[in-house]
């Protein structure tokens, strides 16, 4: 795609806070809220792309967040946004892959100097990225008159993205505190492939056997509850089961007790993946485990995706909402030449970033054993004001948007609007009007 560089002139930014309906637990932490930021970049003709991002400082680097107060770690990511729309006014770029690739080093080393942190993982910086990122695209687009997602993706990405997928399966995210009931009311809502967090700290005392006792627990209960349902969506006709570590793993051994247990008890069959056992720092080959093990953290770029495939890593976790568009188009293509499957995970995001995600979910081939796309999307479980932000939204009554037994649906109207991402949300424009 040939296209003309960019020179942006203004920027701007600002900050929402909301809440969370309660506690949302991982990582062996809990959230209370979720900054949203909003991103604003203006060229020297005078087209202005807006950008939304998440914040998710506990997910990005759990370091950072048992460090500083909840606020604090999220005014540090906030500040990393701000500096890097600074840094985008003395830059020019052609498509915003290339302005990712100038700000995404100048961001991580001012990350790792405002929160003293040498070891600061780059998921950190790409996350306070995210809104800006989208920013450029929505910039890249105006300036090139492009009005659908399809054209908007540089060419070398496009093979990777040859799918459009009339159902998508909507992935619930069951945390610690989601009871059991709810499990069960989501599966009877047609919900079929739930993503459950373990590596819980049952006590907050850091004690691993406790964890693996208490996601043994916790898997032998949703097996007992679900396990025996039975779906049109997959192969073998079974609820797959598709369990996230977030790292909480210390060994290999200990995950493989994990695995023991759940062949006891009859669901090792039905787990199609395992996310992110291991701290990324432990480099340990997983090819010989006998389930599929997904990475997300610490894939954060396309060579760290190689690396995580070299290690026998099976899938790859995308975020485009968490960790830019422009990085996951290079971990997809990365993957994909690789034939490693990959899925769009969420970071509990906001309804207009849900459809971010939906366009690349909609587009990518379907995980092994399942018929259909996936997506997961847990913001209506665990924001507040769900129904206020759906408001928000341009395009907030189209039928896409909505989920009717575990899937979304999606028509011409979705595709020919790219889930209505470039429309301008009044609100969040409002928001870093001057």
């Amino acid at each position: 795609m040939s296209a003309k560089q960019i020179k942006i002139e203004k920027t701007n930014c600002n900050f929402e806070r909301e809440r969370l309906i309660r506690p949302f637990g991982f990582k062996g932490g809990y959230l209370s809220e979720l900054w949203q930021s909003i991103s604003s970049l203006t060229s020297t003709s005078e087209s202005t792309g807006l950008g939304l991002g998440t914040q998710s400082v506990l997910w990005s680097d759990a370091s950072v967040f048992t460090s500083h107060s909840e606020s604090g770690g999220n005014a540090l990511m906030f500040a990393m946004t701000e500096f890097a729309l600074k840094r985008a006014k003395e830059l020019a770029f052609s498509n915003p892959v290339e302005l990712l690739e100038e700000l995404v080093p100048q961001v991580h080393e001012y990350g790792k100097k405002i929160t003293n942190n040498p070891d600061l993982r780059l998921t950190f910086a790409l996350n306070s990225l995210v809104g800006v990122d989208n920013a450029a695209w929505m910039l890249f687009a105006r300036e090139n008159n492009i009005t659908n997602f399809d054209d908007m993706i540089p060419e070398e990405y496009r093979a990777s993205l040859s799918y459009k997928h009339k159902k998508l399966a909507s992935i619930p995210l069951m945390a610690y505190a989601i009871p059991m009931d709810e499990i069960k009311d989501a599966v009877e809502d047609g919900y079929f492939f739930l993503k459950v967090k373990i590596g819980s700290d049952p006590d907050k005392d850091g004690d691993r056997e406790k964890m693996l006792q208490w996601d043994m627990k916790r898997i032998e209960e949703i097996h007992k509850a679900v396990g025996s349902t039975r779906i049109e969506h997959t192969k073998d006709g079974k609820i797959p089961y598709y369990f996230d570590a977030n790292g909480r793993y210390d060994t290999k051994e200990r995950l493989q007790r994990f695995l023991d247990h759940a062949r006891k008890i009859g669901a090792f069959d039905q787990i199609a993946i395992i996310e992110e056992p291991f701290s990324e720092e432990d480099e340990v080959d997983v090819s010989d485990l006998g389930v599929r093990i997904a990475a997300d953290e610490s894939a954060h770029s396309d060579k760290d995706a190689k690396r995580r495939i070299d290690m026998g890593y099976g899938a790859i976790a995308l975020k485009p909402i968490a960790k830019t568009l422009s990085m996951s188009l290079k971990i997809l293509k990365a993957a994909h030449e690789a034939k490693v499957p990959c899925f769009c995970a969420d970071l509990t995001v906001i309804p207009i970033l849900v459809d971010w995600n939906k366009n690349v979910a909609a587009r990518i081939a379907p995980l092994p054993g399942i018929n259909i796309g996936v997506l997961e999307t847990n913001g209506h479980q665990n924001y507040k004001r769900w129904d206020e932000l759906l408001k928000f939204h341009p395009c907030c009554s189209a039928e896409w948007m909505k989920t009717k037994d575990g899937l979304f649906s999606l028509d011409n109207n979705f595709y020919n609007q790219s889930g209505g991402i470039f429309k301008t949300s009044k609100h969040y424009q409002s928001l870093v009007a001057v």
